[in-house]
């Protein structure tokens, strides 16, 4: 039903694009670069987060990390990523496959400004082994995301959220 729900809205708001599918499973940075032949950061990854009893969703390059200070000053309380097991119910999506199309509710949806660094990203499309390619500022246009700066770049490779 989740990768129906991304086909639908993308029907809706952005029918030039087209749902990629693979053989193999795109769930982490990693798996998904490697499928999708980008470096880690064009993955837009999204995360989902509490702060202060309200759920949010976070997009951001594959290789940025949450910064605590700059999510409270942005979103006035300490973030917490959402259980994975509660995941599903909350967007409509497993874990994995989670990303700002198609959402069982609406939730607010923020777009990290390390994703403007790239000229095409690869958000997940709402299964393990989906995705699509678009530039961030259609992503954030299409999602009706809000920009915000809350992630940091870690300085050694291999420490992703």
């Amino acid at each position: 039903m989740s990768l129906q729900s991304v086909r639908e809205f993308l029907a809706k708001k952005a029918p030039d694009l087209s749902i990629i599918e693979s053989d193999t499973t795109t769930a982490t940075v990693a798996q998904a670069a490697a499928a999708h032949s980008v470096e880690p950061g064009r993955i837009a990854k999204t995360l989902s987060v509490v702060v202060s009893d309200r759920l949010i969703l976070i997009v951001t390059s594959g290789e940025a990390r949450l910064d605590n200070r700059k999510v409270r000053a942005a979103f006035g309380g300490k973030p917490r990523m959402l259980a994975p097991e509660a995941v599903l119910g909350a967007t409509g999506h497993p874990p994995g496959g989670v990303c700002p199309f198609g959402l069982s509710a609406p939730l607010p949806i923020y777009c990290d400004v390390t994703l403007q660094a790239f000229d095409e990203v690869v958000p997940a499309a709402g299964s393990v082994n989906s995705a699509i390619r678009l530039s961030p500022a259609r992503l954030a246009e299409i999602t009706e995301a809000q920009w915000v700066d809350v992630c940091q770049i870690p300085e050694s490779p291999g420490a992703l959220v």
